[in-house]
């Protein structure tokens, strides 16, 4: 039976799901988006995502594919948007979906993401869902320099959680860097992939060195030791989001 495969453009706010993937014990966007995909298509629905995020984390853009048994027509698409924004709760929303070519995969053909984590410098009830407060003084200066080793390496074992099913822990990050955006410290990184944990634990690493608890020749050594306990903690998930996740061109089909 040949299949069509289609692309859904989506964000979330993560506070209240156990992370995109479908969990045992917890509500999960998988779950809530397959769901109601199902109710309105009168048939099951199975979506990749393009990744997985932890329990809090939020997405700015995410993108998830499934597989359906016709071609969806551009009014058939945006009448499905609009049908499952107004099923589904204010935490999620649909920009669009659209039909891809039937060899392009959510999760492998990504070529970058981009991750952002928010810091708060002062108390804000209105961001509480969406930052980490810390208080004290922070270097940004010196986490900057931290930064910047960190893009030197590729292999962020050090970084990830143990036992994972990856089979590489390689990684080529392209940008990484901390800039104050009003009353938040806000740390953005680039890469072609990520490991499970990989930016919470970046994050507390460098808050680790821009608060003097470690040096940056402490930092170069966590880094070669490929030692998950050797780094610091992983920050809360709720300071994370998923900003931006970019496709080759050309992967829209091109009867649609």
């Amino acid at each position: 039976m040949s299949f069509y495969r289609h692309f859904i453009r989506l964000a979330y706010d993560g506070t209240r799901f156990h992370g995109w993937q479908r969990q045992p014990n917890g509500i999960t966007v998988q779950q809530t988006l397959e769901e109601a995909m199902a109710m309105m298509l009168r048939t099951p629905v199975a979506l990749t995502g393009a990744g997985r995020t932890d329990t809090g984390v939020h997405a700015n853009e995410f993108f998830a594919h499934f597989d359906f048994n016709q071609q969806l027509t551009a009014g058939e698409c945006e009448k499905l948007v609009f049908r499952l924004n107004g099923y589904l709760g204010g935490d999620i929303a649909l920009f669009m979906i659209f039909p891809v070519k039937e060899n392009v995969h959510a999760r492998f053909s990504a070529i970058s993401r981009t991750y952002r984590y928010c810091i708060a410098r002062c108390k804000n009830p209105f961001r509480r869902d969406f930052t980490h407060h810390i208080y004290g003084p922070i270097d940004q200066a010196l986490m900057n320099n931290g930064a910047s080793l960190i893009m030197k390496y590729d292999d962020f074992t050090s970084f990830s959680k143990v036992d994972t099913d990856t089979m590489t822990n390689i990684c080529k990050i392209s940008h990484a860097r901390w800039e104050t955006e009003g009353s938040e410290l806000v740390f953005t990184i680039t890469a072609d992939r990520f490991l499970r944990n990989m930016v919470r634990a970046i994050v507390g690493t460098l808050l680790q060195l821009g608060t003097g608890k470690i040096a940056m020749e402490e930092l170069e050594s966590i880094i070669k030791s490929k030692n998950r306990s050797n780094a610091g903690d992983s920050v809360p998930g709720k300071g994370l989001t998923l900003d931006r996740i970019v496709y080759p061109e050309g992967i829209v089909e091109r009867s649609w």
